[in-house]
């Protein structure tokens, strides 16, 4: 699974048979220490409750596609679910 943080949303004209009600949230993925990483991308949200600002956690590639009720619809990355903290153990001061 995969970091992200909610900094949009996207408003599809058309919506692709067993994705329409699916929200679609702008991502921007992120390291284990919350810092922005590549470009933001695209993700069907599978709770239907994540919104802008929310700390995420998503799938990419096949494992996107079989998140939602409808499976194998055409779709990048799926939001999985929200995350309420992180908390990294620094391994160099054990």
């Amino acid at each position: 699974m995969l970091l992200g943080k909610v900094i949009g949303t996207v408003t599809p004209c058309v919506a692709y048979e067993g994705l329409e009600g699916v929200p679609m949230l702008l991502v921007q993925p992120l390291s284990k220490n919350q810092e922005a990483i590549g470009k933001p991308l695209v993700a069907a949200d599978s709770t239907r409750m994540a919104g802008p600002g929310e700390l995420i956690y998503y799938e990419g590639g096949r494992e996107a596609a079989m998140a939602l009720e409808t499976v194998f619809v055409p779709v990048d990355a799926t939001i999985i679910g929200i995350v309420d903290d992180v908390t990294l153990i620094d391994a160099e001061a054990e």
